[in-house]
């Protein structure tokens, strides 16, 4: 048995975790016809196509590089000929260029994918840097910050490296499945990094309703005095980095400051299993786990899909829509964002699909003025005032909501979800955020 101590922060949120796919092994995506690669699917500049219409790709071949500045590399994540490169706009409206390639099913994987004979201890920090940065990792938690910069931007201050294996979100269950199936990846990810910051601590955060998770991790680090778990009180949104480090350590970020200013790192479970398999096979990133849910599917699985596959294709390999869904969101339905093309590829930062009929949105349809009952104040995480926020941004007194520190708010939801007279709070947040950006 794990540990009785739980650790939590205060405020957030509990809710009904739909976590109905726990139970059931990955599988892999059948070989789609074609994929559709974004060349941004990371926070930075877009990549440029260094590919040409009618040219052979391999797997874990370079088809987009960052000319300059912050971004990641883009790979094949499949074998065969470029189609075509076209430009497609994303869910928030701005145009990317796609490579489109048309799989030949062979699984021809690059030259450049070789394992790796020298041993962890031999690496320098520059190599490992080197070697995430060109495998194109970013945080597949859903941030896709470029991970290679956020070592970088922690050496010389994280003495601790902590996994973020929480997955607080409900119906996803990429990363517990990953622990499950794939967790000495994770493990091996969690030393690179260590190794990298020669941090003296790592630390695996998993909510308690994964006890089977904390159970392997507990096992497989038994014999690794500097390797930790620490369970979390499950609770919404124990995965954001910044309830992490208070609910283990009771220190809070400062604003605008990041977990290596007091002496963390963090990454996500899938990300450290991708500089695993960069590290010691040589692999690229190139495709993801994804969590199909919801009223609508009619198998719900975990699917492993190649980077560039369409969601239609997830989703119908998942038995398609039992009945007509209203909405599809690409992440977790409380930060997870809104999606209107069923074509749309699978990104980097694609934790999961899911869809919801009518009947299942309309299970708060009330809509009033706020009631001022303050349960937003004290359920929010970063301890702001919500009510506030959203009606300085409704008043478009944006300079007053900056006050308030509207810029710290993570948008995580919390205070919309237990709104009872339906105020969209984090919505007009986002927008005071967004006004006050563009003034800058």
């Amino acid at each position: 048995m794990f540990n009785k101590k739980k650790y939590t922060f205060r405020g957030g949120t509990h809710m009904n975790e739909h976590k109905d796919t726990a139970c059931l092994q990955t599988i892999r995506l059948p070989e789609p016809a074609t994929v559709s690669i974004p060349l941004s699917q990371h926070i930075g500049a877009h990549a440029k196509p260094i590919v040409q219409k009618g040219d052979y790709v391999k797997i874990g071949q370079i088809i987009g590089e960052i000319e300059s500045g912050l971004g990641c590399p883009v790979h094949a994540s499949v074998s065969g000929t470029v189609k075509e490169i076209v430009t497609r706009h994303n869910a928030q409206g701005t145009p990317i260029q796609n490579i489109v390639i048309e799989n030949d099913g062979l699984r021809v994987q690059h030259e450049s994918i070789r394992p790796r004979t020298a041993p962890l201890e031999e690496a320098t920090t520059e190599e490992i840097i080197d070697i995430v940065r060109n495998a194109g990792i970013s945080g597949l938690g859903g941030a896709t910050f470029p991970t290679y910069a956020k070592i970088q931007s922690a050496i010389g201050k994280a003495k601790t490296v902590i996994i973020n294996c929480a997955e607080c979100e409900p119906y996803i269950t990429a990363n517990h499945r990953l622990l499950l199936e794939r967790g000495q990846c994770v493990i091996e990810g969690l030393e690179i990094l260590m190794h990298a910051l020669q941090a003296e601590e790592g630390i695996f955060a998993v909510e308690d309703n994964k006890p089977d998770a904390i159970e392997f991790l507990q096992k497989a680090i038994a014999s690794k005095p500097k390797l930790r778990v620490c369970v979390m009180r499950t609770k919404y949104p124990q995965g954001d980095e910044r309830q992490i480090v208070y609910a283990i350590y009771r220190k809070e970020i400062p604003a605008g400051k990041l977990p290596a200013d007091v002496g963390c790192m963090i990454v996500n479970a899938e990300t450290a299993a991708a500089i695993s398999r960069a590290f010691f096979r040589g692999k690229p990133l190139v495709s993801r786990i994804v969590t199909v849910a919801g009223d609508c599917v009619k198998e719900p699985k975990n699917v492993r899909a190649p980077l560039g596959a369409s969601y239609r294709e997830v989703v119908e390999f998942c038995g398609g829509c039992i009945k007509e869904p209203k909405k599809l969101i690409s992440g977790g339905p409380m930060m997870g964002q809104a999606q209107w093309d069923m074509d749309a590829p699978v990104t980097k930062g694609t934790s999961a699909l899911l869809l919801f009929s009518e009947e299942y949105d309309r299970i708060n349809t009330y809509h009033s003025a706020c009631l001022h009952c303050g349960l937003c104040v004290s359920n929010c995480p970063m301890h702001l005032m919500p009510n506030y926020l959203a009606q300085y941004a409704q008043a478009r007194r944006y300079d007053d909501a900056a006050k308030m520190d509207v810029m710290s708010c993570v948008e995580c939801g919390t205070c919309s979800f237990n709104c009872p007279a339906g105020v969209q709070i984090v919505q007009y947040i986002r927008v005071a955020k967004g006004a006050l950006r563009a003034k800058r």
